[in-house]
């Protein structure tokens, strides 16, 4: 590959209306780091770079820039072959349109290359850059390509299209993506579990670059503002009052993800995610049994389709949380056999010494009959899946939950939503995952909520249970309940 500085190339350009191409001191560190840094064999030292910024910060200008640097100065064994994906047609119309303004700029570009309909092509056949729309190159695994760009790819909730476009092993391929914050931010979204991956510092050859309101990677603008942090290129704007106007004129939530780059949640979102986080006990993934817990289960079954079947164990700690010990599924790729999953369970459930399972009324008698014969009885719920939901809810924003560390029930959690009065999954998602372990952590809680409730019921005075330091802080029983309450994130009816 031809080591020419990507400045040098770049300063023989003009922009749209004949003035000198300028690119910000950020950006041309980004592309002197990206595209101009080599390791021992002279091979590019990064071969994929994350670049995150707001919106209107020339993400996409710079794609197709490190593109045209490419076709016009690499010289791969067989030509050079680019390929700028965007994930729904009108981005990958705007960013075909704007290398095609840049190419008639610049009579030099001209020179060199042809614009076809949906490509750029070398005048001498040693390149192309192709623009399609991601819904395009699905199903295409594997891929010749030089560089690739992903524009904006905060639209992706899977990782079925990127693993749809890994590069090919036997070329050096550099792979550059961009985007602001996604809504689906969760685990098992491509943007969130690469940012996990780039903040955790895991991967040498993967570049960073992140500027939000909150935070960034660049020293440089560490003390500005928020707005100034999440839009390094807001001093090359004509209209200054532009982050005004959109703050004025967008819901707030939407305004903090496109131009403060902050994560973004879900419209409806029934949890919110912060409390999820603060609830789960990173590195955590299961809690074996011990004596003298009580443990208690719940499954959300299934008949072997692509939903998973699961169970949850959870038991009540000392301090009166609800904590998750053990959380599985089927273990059998769907779809499966129904049976041999409440086999499996009802082994765990043996380990920890539960007798008795929770779970709806689905399938009938079928689960009921097929879990008593492995001498586990199963009970059906008295809640339905949104009052476990709803329960949930305030078990973690009040702190009363401990979980563990299992990405695909995080996902779930995040991504339940209000339809209109009740709370459920998106459409084409799951929540079986969820639905059992708030089903456990629900019964685990209203235990102690049965408790309280014989207190209040039973002696309008003092309990005799509550110690003598307890006595001395409350007058009666009911302030002393009121207080619980209030500590433990219990609700009651008037």
């Amino acid at each position: 590959m031809k080591q020419i500085n990507p400045l040098k190339f770049f300063s023989l350009l003009k922009w749209l209306d004949g003035r000198p191409l300028t690119i910000l001191p950020y950006r041309q560190k980004i592309f002197t780091d990206v595209l101009y840094t080599f390791d021992e064999t002279g091979s590019l030292f990064y071969n994929q770079a994350l670049l995150l910024r707001g919106k209107k910060n020339d993400k996409s200008l710079d794609s197709i820039l490190a593109q045209l640097f490419g076709l016009c100065t690499w010289e791969p064994i067989g030509g050079f072959t680019g390929l700028v994906v965007a994930f729904d047609e009108g981005q990958a119309d705007q960013d075909l349109d704007l290398a095609k303004k840049l190419i008639r700029a610049n009579p030099i570009l001209e020179e060199i290359v042809l614009i076809r309909q949906k490509s750029i092509e070398r005048k001498d056949g040693r390149g192309i850059i192709e623009i399609r729309p991601g819904r395009d190159v699905q199903g295409q695994h594997g891929g010749k390509f030089d560089m690739l760009v992903i524009d904006e790819i905060h639209t992706q909730r899977n990782w079925d299209l990127l693993e749809s476009l890994q590069p090919d092993p036997t070329r050096q391929a550099l792979t550059w993506i961009t985007s602001y914050n996604s809504v689906f931010h969760k685990p098992l979204v491509p943007l969130f579990d690469m940012l996990k991956t780039a903040w955790a510092g895991t991967d040498p050859t993967l570049y960073f670059s992140y500027y939000a309101g909150d935070r960034t990677t660049d020293p440089d603008f560490q003390d500005k503002t928020p707005e100034e942090r999440a839009n390094p290129s807001m001093i090359s704007w004509t209209n200054k009052n532009y982050l005004r106007q959109q703050q004025r004129r967008l819901p707030s939530h939407k305004y903090r993800r496109l131009h403060l780059n902050l994560t973004g949640t879900l419209a409806g979102s029934a949890l919110s995610a912060e409390r999820v986080d603060d609830a789960i006990a990173r590195g955590v993934k299961v809690r074996p049994p011990v004596d003298g817990i009580d443990y208690v289960a719940f499954t959300d079954a299934s008949g072997g389709s692509d939903d998973d079947m699961t169970l949850a164990i959870a038991h009540r700690d000392e301090s009166g949380r609800g904590v998750l010990d053990c959380i599985a599924n089927q273990n059998q790729a769907p779809p499966f056999d129904p049976l041999a999953a409440v086999k499996r369970f009802a082994s765990i459930m043996k380990e920890y010494g539960v007798t008795k399972v929770v779970g709806d009324r689905y399938a009938g008698k079928v689960f009921p009959s097929a879990f008593q014969k492995e001498g586990i009885s199963y009970q059906v719920s008295e809640l339905t899946k949104h009052e476990i939901y709803e329960a949930i809810e305030v078990q973690l924003n009040t702190g009363s939950v401990v979980l563990l560390d299992h990405e695909v029930t995080e996902s779930q959690f995040l991504g339940l939503i209000w339809r209109g009065t009740k709370i459920d999954h998106l459409l084409n998602e799951h929540d079986d995952f969820c639905n059992s372990v708030a089903g456990a952590i629900g019964i685990v809680l209203s235990e102690r909520r049965n408790w309280k409730l014989e207190i209040l019921n039973t002696d309008p005075a003092m309990p005799e249970e509550i110690e003598e330091m307890e006595k001395e802080k409350y007058k009666d029983a009911q302030d002393w309940i009121n207080d619980s309450i209030a500590r433990d994130g219990i609700f009651w009816p008037n």
